[in-house]
C-alpha cells in the first residue's frame, strides 16, 4: 500500500512533537508526525495500535478530536478524526503555539 496515494480532505501540515494519548485506554506517549482538519499521522512503538482502535489525544492543552485508526504501517499509524480540527487551531500549533509550558519539542520514545 502506497500511503501517499491516500486521498486527502485538507492539507498535511508537518510537525514533530510528543502529544499524550489514548489508546485501547492505555496511555500512550506518541510522536505526532503530521496534522491535517481530518487527522493525523503518529509513530510509537510498533504493536501500539490497531485498525480501528479509538484514539484521544492531547496537543498542547488542546484536547484534539476523537479519532479512529485508520491504518498502522510498523511503528507508524493514521488517525481519522470524528470531527474536524479547526483550521487556526491547527496553524497556531504548527507554529509553536502554547510550546512554552509543554517541555521539549521532541523527546525520543521508542
Amino acid at each position: 500500500m502506497n500511503l501517499d496515494s491516500i486521498p486527502r480532505s485538507s492539507e498535511r501540515k508537518p510537525m514533530h512533537l510528543t502529544v499524550k494519548s489514548r489508546v485501547r485506554s492505555r496511555l500512550v506517549f506518541v510522536e505526532l508526525m503530521d496534522l491535517s482538519e481530518g487527522g493525523c499521522k503518529i509513530r510509537a512503538k510498533p504493536g501500539f495500535a490497531e485498525v480501528g482502535d479509538r484514539v484521544t489525544m492531547k496537543v498542547n492543552g488542546i484536547n484534539a478530536p476523537l479519532g479512529v485508526i485508520a491504518w498502522v504501517e510498523g511503528g507508524l499509524a493514521g488517525v481519522a478524526f470524528e470531527g474536524a480540527m479547526h483550521p487556526a487551531v491547527i496553524d497556531y500549533l504548527v507554529e509553536g503555539g502554547g510550546l512554552g509550558d509543554a517541555g521539549p519539542r521532541l523527546r525520543r520514545i521508542y
